[in-house]
């Protein structure tokens, strides 16, 4: 019996997969940002990628921006994710920040945890990471503003990222990309209901212990190793 050939598929005939989905959106996410795209254009081009079945479909829609071609050896390091990394971040929080007809602040030389959660009903939370210690890479504050403010602020040096919105409400974060592959990447979560939160770094600050950080790591590694 004959067996008929069958030739691969290029791979721009490939199905798309979540995660090249999310690559996509995050180029699109940048170039909303550094003002190359319109936000009517941008939620055009995020709601045609959901619906994209082939790796060629989604290329489509970065053809035109230049992070499309930033793919060689010599190309600066890609943008931090717009999602943490799956098992990164904790259920439940380190830390809980409650302002319920009052105010409450985070602030000064204290230890950010991975996931910290913010409250403010009828009140107003400050969190400012401008001088904390980071221990992770990686930081998910997850807010919640009733009728209230939730106002945070990070060292110039870290990336941050929304991922929240606002019912008759106001949610904003600065995105912003650090150019130290080491650095902590700060996620803005949740929901302004009739209430405002709002996420930016603070300029002149910075994580001054970055490269510290690396060096003690490298440095308990090659002890470990010394040790064998």
């Amino acid at each position: 019996m004959d067996l008929q050939k069958q030739t691969a598929p290029a791979v721009s005939e490939l199905r798309a997969s979540d995660a090249e989905r999310d690559r996509i959106a995050d180029i699109l996410h940048d170039a909303l940002a550094e003002g190359r795209l319109t936000a009517e254009e941008h939620a055009e081009r995020v709601e045609a990628v959901l619906r994209a079945k082939t790796v060629g479909e989604l290329d489509v829609f970065i053809r035109d921006l230049p992070a499309a071609h930033r793919q060689g050896p010599g190309a600066s390091p890609g943008p931090a994710p717009y999602r943490p990394t799956a098992g990164a971040i904790p259920i439940d929080p380190d830390d809980n920040v409650v302002a319920i007809f009052s105010s409450a602040v985070r602030k000064g030389r204290w230890r950010a945890g991975r996931r910290i959660h913010a409250y403010a009903i009828f009140g107003s939370v400050e969190i400012d990471l401008s001088e904390a210690l980071f221990d992770h890479q990686q930081v998910m504050i997850k807010s919640f503003s009733i009728f209230g403010s939730v106002e945070i602020r990070v060292p110039e040096n870290v990336s941050l990222r929304g991922m929240g919105g606002g019912v008759l409400g106001s949610f904003e974060v600065d995105t912003l990309d650090s150019g130290e592959p080491e650095a902590p990447i700060v996620y803005v979560d949740g929901w302004a209901v009739l209430g405002s939160i709002e996420a930016r770094p603070r300029r002149g600050k910075v994580v001054a212990d970055i490269l510290d950080r690396v060096q003690r790591t490298v440095d308990k590694s090659l002890r470990k190793h010394l040790k064998h």
